[in-house]
């Protein structure tokens, strides 16, 4: 069985394979601060919920945060005693990377790009609704075309909070209409349904840029693919909230 491990900015996704199927997967938050012994102890904890503990023979790491991705390979060698594959554009790719300097493409980034070829028609366009909402593009070539990255949903938020004196902290979720009737209803408006204005004209000039003969395969991904969904004009073409941890087992099966 294979460990997916997606190390992001805020959470972290734990997933076990079985050859094709996702078994399980868990989300724990990325700290930094947390030990070897720490993380070690917590996935041993986490892999005991299943019968097949033992059975993890290899594990690959995406991270945004460096340093968390030795932490957990080290925690995966003490532990475990599995070796961990790092992703980074260094890899073998099933797609080249068409960007000024390929080092700055995100570990992340490029599991769900991977995804997107293995899964999906192209050019196709990854949106993943993170700390950071990421635009990666891939084009009908397979080629890694670019990439937008804007700040999320819980950044506009929590930043209108911080910097406003009058405007409360709220929980994220649709608004039934554009025009707010309070505070919490016009917030909910100028986050949701503007970020979904932005994802609309996003794809559309993406696709412009692109000139494909096809129309992008559009493949949202991350906790709020859902709220934003209703918001949109151009509705996403998939919803999968498992992409980045398929992307890494389809870049471990190339590599291994």
């Amino acid at each position: 069985m294979l460990l997916a491990v997606d190390i992001g900015n805020t959470h972290t996704n734990i997933g076990v394979f079985l050859e094709d199927k996702l078994l399980i997967n868990w989300n724990v938050s990325s700290d930094s601060k947390r030990t070897v012994d720490e993380y070690g102890i917590l996935i041993s904890g986490l892999l005991s919920s299943i019968s097949q503990k033992t059975d993890i023979k290899a594990a690959i790491i995406s991270t945004v945060v460096p340093p968390l991705g030795e932490i957990f390979k080290g925690a995966l060698k003490k532990y475990l005693n599995v070796e961990s594959l790092l992703v980074s554009h260094k890899l073998k790719l099933p797609f080249e990377i068409d960007l000024d300097d390929p080092k700055e493409l995100g570990a992340d980034r490029i599991a769900n790009a991977a995804a997107a070829v293995k899964l999906y028609r192209l050019p196709a366009i990854v949106i993943d609704f993170g700390t950071a909402t990421t635009f990666d593009i891939v084009d009908e070539n397979k080629k890694f075309a670019g990439g937008i990255i804007a700040p999320g949903l819980k950044i506009q938020a929590n930043s209108l909070s911080s910097f406003t004196s009058k405007l409360p902290k709220v929980k994220i979720e649709a608004p039934k209409t554009a025009i707010g009737k309070n505070t919490i209803n016009a917030m909910m408006s100028g986050i949701v349904r503007g970020h979904a204005c932005m994802i609309d004209g996003m794809i559309k000039l993406c696709e412009e840029e692109l000139n494909a003969v096809n129309k992008a395969c559009v493949i949202a991904t991350g906790g709020f693919s859902s709220v934003l969904f209703s918001g949109l004009t151009r509705k996403f073409d998939y919803i999968n909230k498992d992409l980045t941890l398929q992307g890494l087992k389809y870049l471990y099966e190339l590599n291994k």
